[in-house]
């Protein structure tokens, strides 16, 4: 079995004041995927036993980035997309192993009055090919904060949040389009009617004492790796950070 982790930190070096390296040794799994972890090369020392990491910073100071924890050696290791206009914010790593593909994304936000929304448009196929490229060669694992709730059932207050940054119409039409392209979305794979799991909660309202949340981070396998899907867990009493880890397991 091979384990896989992903959690949007909102801050590396916050988190690991919170226990972050008691959460990470307890979680015990092959590959951690960390998005948004605000920090520069050499502003911590963070290294476990028996894992190499791998790190994304984005050119802007405490903004965005990610990281790779891996138990298993990569074959080769490569950082954004290779599209000049995306790969400033540290936002993709890709590590080819033996039979698949694994990706961890920050997807950018659309951001309030959604001022993003059109260069997110272009990211999200941008991403799409660079994914489908990919998924030619190897089955692809693809993991992170993808900032968009696809359906109804992903988040607490659908009607009111409409056309908000990460459940507007186009967002979840790229989600859905991203999908029918080869992807399934591990969690409904094996959860698909199951309601009030969330992995987001905002910081304002007590968000996350009424679990008034947001599913927006995944973990996304190509169709054929569906034979392999063993389990995916939401784990929803982790706290350190405004998102809690989601887990996905393979044979």
């Amino acid at each position: 079995m091979t384990k896989f982790v992903s959690w949007n930190v909102n801050g590396l070096r916050a988190v690991v004041g919170k226990g972050f390296a008691d959460t990470f040794k307890a979680l015990d799994a092959d590959f951690v995927c960390l998005q948004e972890t605000k920090m520069q090369e050499g502003q911590l020392d963070l290294s476990f036993d028996g894992y190499k990491s791998y790190w994304n910073y984005a050119d802007k100071k405490g903004y965005s980035g990610t990281a790779i924890f891996t138990r298993q050696q990569p074959l080769a290791v490569t950082t954004g997309m290779g599209i000049d206009e995306h790969d400033h914010e540290g936002r993709v790593i890709t590590l080819e192993m033996e039979d698949f593909f694994l990706v961890t994304v920050y997807t950018p936000n659309s951001q309030d009055g959604l001022k993003r929304l059109d260069y997110r448009m272009q990211w999200e196929d941008d991403f799409r090919k660079y994914l489908l490229s990919l998924d030619e060669k190897k089955p692809v694992i693809v993991c992170g904060d993808l900032n968009v709730a696809h359906n109804e059932i992903d988040l607490k207050n659908p009607k009111t949040n409409r056309m908000n940054a990460g459940f507007t119409d186009q967002e979840r039409a790229k989600m859905t389009t991203l999908l029918d392209a080869g992807f399934i979305d591990t969690f409904r794979y094996f959860y698909p009617d199951k309601t009030d799991i969330y992995s987001w909660w905002s910081y304002r309202f007590q968000a996350r004492a009424k679990n008034a949340g947001w599913r927006i981070d995944y973990f996304l396998a190509s169709q054929r790796l569906a034979t392999r899907l063993k389990s995916a867990a939401i784990h929803t009493n982790i706290f350190g950070s405004d998102h809690c880890p989601v887990e996905l397991v393979i044979d």
